[in-house]
């Protein structure tokens, strides 16, 4: 991997396989029947992924994960319902202030960065407000790592008749989630993610009696997720100009993604990638922010060594040098860089990743081992 072309240890974008970059090298017309074919196929395979093709949608969109998330909100919470939002880090944080923006009424439950919501906590907190029609929740918070009990909390949503809205942009496709035994009214992901397609398109998988009940409820004429999936029901076409070079991407990824073993192989890859990076960071001294019981093997945050001549631009910029991109932490109380664990590398390239870190703090004179 020459310096031009470094490896992306980030939460997305990420690494691709020349496979995917190779596939965006086809242009196409986004009335094309075969084109029209790569958008249907790519959502059922989406939908087999969580087994969802019973009671879920896949509906995509053009765009940021971030698109879908205020998408799914503004289309399946009415203007008259409340959502509760679970917070422990920056994300929690962004879908607060997405129901502030689209003016849904929201209440907040906000734990440290390094504490899990528990299900405890959403049935307390479901018991004091009635009012309350749904909860929306991180499954992994990528400004950490930290991984929330996402089954355990949709469980109690369900027992007490509300509608659960998950973001799980960092964990789909990596990390389990079966539709059939998780109730969920939407779970939102992106291209550019654990799927290693590349970022400009992201899907929500909503149950299919919320979307049919949920016309008149957007906010916007392009987020419109009832309109989008009705239109592309009746015509097989996209309402407005597709990402096309990024659903063929994700098409070629999705190939891969099968190729490799799917789900199983995907979070087995990524968990030997977090072990891999966690055992060679703790022979630098670098510790994790995160215990081992809360970590997804999907992005770590490494405590910043306490030293006056670390400072993370100069630090980022030797290790890219070096063909490594890193991340810079999100944390408000503690500095911190992050390592993302996902994307086309392999634990060796992690090692490689952790030997230049090592190196770069050596130069840097902030370690002397």
């Amino acid at each position: 991997m020459s310096i031009a072309e470094p490896i992306l240890l980030t939460p997305g974008p990420l690494t691709t396989s020349a496979r995917t970059r190779q596939a965006m090298m086809v242009d196409w017309g986004s009335w094309d029947d075969r084109f029209n074919q790569l958008t249907a196929s790519l959502c059922e395979q989406l939908l087999a992924i969580l087994n969802g093709a019973a009671t879920h949608h896949c509906v995509p969109l053009q765009g940021s994960g971030t698109f879908a998330v205020e998408a799914a909100i503004g289309t399946l919470v009415p203007r008259d319902g409340k959502v509760l939002v679970l917070i422990n880090g920056a994300y929690g944080k962004r879908l607060a202030k997405i129901c502030e923006v689209l003016g849904r009424a929201f209440s907040t439950f906000e734990t440290a960065e390094d504490e899990p919501t528990t299900a405890a906590d959403v049935d307390r907190l479901l018991r004091a407000d009635s009012d309350i029609t749904h909860v929306a929740l991180i499954h992994c918070e990528t400004s950490t790592g930290i991984l929330n009990p996402l089954a355990e909390i949709a469980q109690v949503v369900e027992q007490h008749g509300k509608r659960l809205i998950i973001d799980a942009m960092s964990s789909f496709g990596a990390l389990p989630v079966d539709a059939q035994q998780v109730p969920f009214d939407a779970l939102i992901a992106a291209s550019g993610k654990c799927l290693e397609g590349v970022p400009g398109m992201g899907f929500v998988f909503a149950r299919k009696e919320s979307l049919a009940a949920a016309a008149g409820n957007s906010h916007s004429l392009a987020m419109d997720l009832y309109d989008q999936h009705a239109y592309m029901i009746k015509t097989g076409q996209w309402r407005f100009t597709p990402p096309t070079h990024v659903v063929a991407a994700l098409h070629e990824a999705l190939l891969q993604y099968n190729e490799e073993g799917g789900l199983p192989a995907r979070h087995a890859r990524y968990a030997a990638n977090c072990q891999a990076l966690m055992e060679e960071m703790g022979k630098l001294g670098l510790r994790s922010f995160l215990p081992a019981a809360i970590q997804a093997p999907i992005i770590a945050t490494f405590h910043a060594p306490q030293d006056p001549r670390y400072q993370f631009k100069d630090f980022y910029e030797r290790v890219k040098a070096k063909g490594y991109i890193l991340y810079p932490g999100k944390l408000t109380q503690v500095e911190t860089f992050r390592v993302g664990c996902i994307g086309h590398v392999s634990p060796d390239e992690m090692r490689q990743a952790v030997a230049a870190v090592g190196d770069v703090l050596r130069e840097m004179e902030v370690l002397d081992i």
